[in-house]
């Protein structure tokens, strides 16, 4: 929206008028839904076409919202806390009261993730085929929707979490928690990636720009503030301000509005990315007052710009002009595709399944270069790890080749100069010569299985051993074929 003189303001536009303004087919995009059994939470489909909405109370409904067609509707009769879309409208999650349960799109209850306890929020990460979750009990759990199974089971420390988001660009979880802090998780770190002290009271709510490339998060808590974090350094809040009427929610779109709802109105602002030092609030863009309280969930719906607003009298569908995404890829994301257009697209996705283990802070680092080895093999084109042992330590300035080649030098210095070492030399090379690298790699050898590499070892070391002995013998001047006795230790030498 733009307007013509400076004292007009955009946010003084009702939608009233902004419906008389736009096109028909946007103006459907305008509604009220009055529903019993709130408050509401909504979910979008990828390519923003279904509509999944679940009501405190059970009320579960999917429906494609173009054409107002039902998919199914679901009365549960007990406490229902989060819904989603799994790889399309043709399955979806709902955090029931005790367990997770996946239906299919006509209804029809299909698992029940007894593994998955009291849950509280779901995220599904389309590219791996995860759906993760937390619950009062403070675990982050993924389950691999394609396989079945468990893949990482997280205790985040930090007590019941009611708050979560996924990062579009890098797939990892942001939680908020009870304490303030916001910590940032991926299924191959036990430990949280980032932590980060975001406010003084507990999180109400957490979203990641998708129009950044994931840098920017947005966080509101109950003391009433409102923050914009870079997720790049962490050195402190972009901005932040004090939102009208204390805790709500946050939600980027696919342009970079924000949408911040708090006391009875929802805002809509433009990208907010620069540095500002002051807590003075940005510029409005858009207001729109819902006098039903509490405001429980705010949705974009992707390539549309349409704001999904959850309270508990329902749902409320209002316009926001230049939120959504225009132009849309049809190989990602085709609002407009049929049935086998998306069964192709279904086993395209899991073919290309991303493993969970490649999940990291920056994905750049798939499909680089690895870093070269600060280890240098002496300029041979042998590489490092097809090395001998004693060449590897060597390289690596942990071989001690004086030692090792202590008692051949003894030996050849003894047969050329032809003089005897006295008793203190020969107990030194004695004693230094327990800690040689080979017999420290005997050592370690041992097994309870007979290694014919060890006992070949073993064998030249005992030849090598018994040739020193008749050199010793034959310098006393004692016969070759003089048996040995127990005496002989009491001989003196000549």
């Amino acid at each position: 929206m733009e307007v013509e003189g400076e004292m007009d303001k955009t946010w003084r536009i009702s939608q009233d008028e902004i419906v008389k303004e736009v096109g028909a087919e946007a103006a459907r995009g305008r509604r009220e839904m009055v529903l019993d059994g709130g408050p509401y939470r909504s979910r979008y489909t990828r390519n923003g076409r279904h509509m999944a909405i679940v009501g405190l109370k059970g009320h579960v409904a999917t429906f494609d919202w173009r054409t107002g067609t039902m998919h199914s509707e679901l009365q549960l009769q007990e406490t229902c806390r989060d819904i989603t879309f799994l790889q399309d409208h043709s399955h979806f999650a709902v955090a029931q009261s005790k367990y997770v349960f996946i239906y299919d799109r006509d209804g029809v209850e299909l698992h029940r993730l007894k593994s998955h306890v009291e849950p509280t929020r779901l995220e599904f990460l389309p590219f791996h085929w995860l759906l993760a979750t937390v619950g009062n009990a403070g675990y982050l759990k993924y389950q691999d929707t394609s396989t079945g199974q468990l893949v990482a089971e997280h205790r985040t420390k930090l007590g019941a979490c009611t708050t979560m988001t996924q990062n579009q660009h890098n797939a990892v979880i942001h939680l908020g928690h009870q304490n303030g802090t916001v910590t940032l998780w991926t299924p191959n770190l036990p430990h949280p990636a980032v932590r980060l002290l975001a406010h003084l009271g507990p999180v109400c709510s957490v979203a990641v720009d998708p129009s950044a490339g994931g840098r920017y998060m947005a966080t509101a808590g109950e003391d009433g503030i409102v923050k914009v974090w870079d997720c790049r350094n962490w050195k402190g809040a972009v901005r932040q301000w004090a939102a009208r009427g204390g805790n709500g929610e946050v939600g980027w779109s696919q342009r970079g509005y924000l949408s911040v709802a708090s006391g009875g109105s929802v805002y809509a602002r433009p990208s907010i990315h620069e540095t500002f030092p002051g807590t003075s609030p940005p510029p409005l863009y858009l207001t729109h007052p819902i006098p039903h309280r509490p405001l429980r969930s705010i949705r974009f719906c992707p390539y549309q710009d349409i704001l999904s607003i959850g309270h508990s009298a329902g749902l409320s569908n209002i316009l926001v002009p230049g939120s959504g995404e225009p132009n849309f890829d049809s190989a990602e994301a085709d609002p407009f595709e049929n049935k086998k257009a998306r069964r192709e697209r279904e086993v395209k996705t899991l073919l290309d399944k991303i493993q969970p283990d490649m999940i990291a802070l920056d994905p750049e680092f798939i499909g680089s270069l690895a870093p070269p080895s600060k280890l240098t093999t002496g300029g041979t084109d042998v590489p490092f790890a097809r090395l001998p042992r004693l060449e590897r330590l060597r390289v690596q300035g942990k071989a001690d080749e004086t030692e090792e080649a202590s008692d051949h030098e003894g030996d050849a210095a003894n047969g050329e100069n032809g003089k005897k070492a006295d008793r203190e030399e020969r107990e030194k090379r004695k004693m230094r010569g327990k800690g040689k690298s080979l017999k420290r790699y005997l050592r370690k050898q041992r097994k309870n299985v007979i290694d014919p590499k060890a006992v070949a070892i073993r064998a030249k070391l005992e030849k090598e051993r018994n040739e020193r002995k008749k050199a010793r013998e034959a310098a006393n001047g004692v016969p070759k074929d003089h048996k040995p006795s127990a005496l002989d230790r009491f001989k003196r030498p000549p």
